[in-house]
């Protein structure tokens, strides 16, 4: 994501001023973003989306061609039931949206003076159980550090850090992820070629 360049309501919006807007303003927003904006050609388009099952996401499946969705958990329970509700969702037959895989955020907590310790503040792999169970592919762990956090206040990804545990950790998510898309690309041409043939 060398050129990556990021599009956020929170951008156009003074950051004292809070963006209070029912289903239809943020649908609007969201089909804004996707037909206003020149794209060009890309690799990928990402779109982080919040949380939840709602006006939102389908807005976003009507509008453009989903390869398909990352799930993004906390190893807890309480995150890995909103989690297999995304799952469930995408996995309708009105949407068959396929899932590429899932990641887990906050794995681990690793101090920057012990960078060999993980302490599993919020538990151990729920994500990766949740994958397994769901018959999905696991993208990887992000840990909880402290790093990432300060990169994001001051504008600077973690990837050009010194952090050769953290980049580690993105990385191999990214590697995991694209590997997954192109597996769910090549079966749709594979598909779209059954058709035509048939």
């Amino acid at each position: 994501l060398h050129d990556a360049l990021p599009i956020c309501i929170g951008l156009l919006v003074d950051e004292k001023n809070a963006v209070v807007w029912r289903g239809p303003m943020a649908s609007s927003a969201i089909r804004q973003f996707v037909t206003d904006v020149f794209w060009d050609e890309l690799d990928y388009l990402v779109i982080d989306m919040p949380p939840g099952t709602g006006d939102i996401h389908l807005t976003l499946l009507q509008l453009v061609p989903v390869t398909g969705v990352i799930v993004v958990t906390t190893p807890q329970d309480v995150a890995l039931a909103d989690a297999k509700k995304g799952i469930a969702m995408f996995g309708q037959a009105q949407l068959k949206v396929p899932v590429i895989g899932l990641v887990e955020n906050m794995s681990y907590f690793t101090p920057a003076e012990l960078p060999e310790n993980k302490y599993y503040i919020f538990g151990r792999e729920g994500g990766k159980r949740l994958a397994d169970e769901y018959e999905i592919p696991f993208l990887g762990q992000i840990p909880l550090v402290q790093g990432i956090r300060e990169g994001g206040d001051a504008g600077v990804p973690i990837m050009v850090s010194d952090d050769a545990v953290t980049r580690k950790a993105f990385n191999d998510f990214a590697g995991n992820a694209a590997r997954s898309i192109a597996m769910i690309n090549a079966n749709m041409r594979a598909e779209r070629v059954v058709e035509v043939v048939g």
